[in-house]
């Protein structure tokens, strides 16, 4: 084999394992990214069917039902809800009326299946993306014109 061959041929197999490597870390990346969706985008229907992602918004007020650690709740933007099951401990923080996101799969039946559960750590933080859905939740129900008492429209 001539050394020009060998080159070419060394420089192949880099570039073949560069390659390899780079669609084996995009994968992982992609396996591994988790969206983040509003009530309203999952009533929607933007938010995806049997993959991974977080929905946050407010504990709609009197929804809380325990039996044992299976807890049911429902997660709100004041303009759409939606019904959320989690078996665990919940945070300390977790109550009514507060900030909260879960992390889980939407089922087909519109309930969200939470496999983690997080809640806001003092009384002025809510998780950015949570705050911006309420945002626009509250601009979209201001251009409607429906008023929203209590969480419920």
């Amino acid at each position: 084999m001539k050394p020009r061959h060998k080159r070419l041929a060394l420089i192949g197999g880099i570039v073949g394992a560069v390659g390899v490597a780079a669609a084996l870390v995009l994968n992982a990346f992609q396996s591994n990214l988790v969206f983040f969706y509003s009530p309203s985008q999952v009533a929607a229907k933007e938010a995806p069917l049997g993959r991974t992602f977080r929905i946050g918004g407010l504990v709609k007020e009197g929804s809380v039902r325990r039996d044992g650690t299976m807890v049911q709740f429902a997660v709100t933007d004041t303009a759409q809800t939606v019904a959320v099951h989690y078996q665990g401990i919940l945070p300390d923080l977790f109550k009514e009326g507060k900030g909260v996101v879960a992390q889980g799969q939407m089922r087909d039946d519109g309930v969200f299946v939470a496999r983690e559960v997080l809640a806001k750590h003092d009384e002025n933080y809510m998780p950015p993306e949570a705050g911006e859905a309420l945002k626009r939740a509250a601009q979209t129900n201001e251009k409607i014109g429906h008023s929203v008492i209590g969480g419920q429209r």
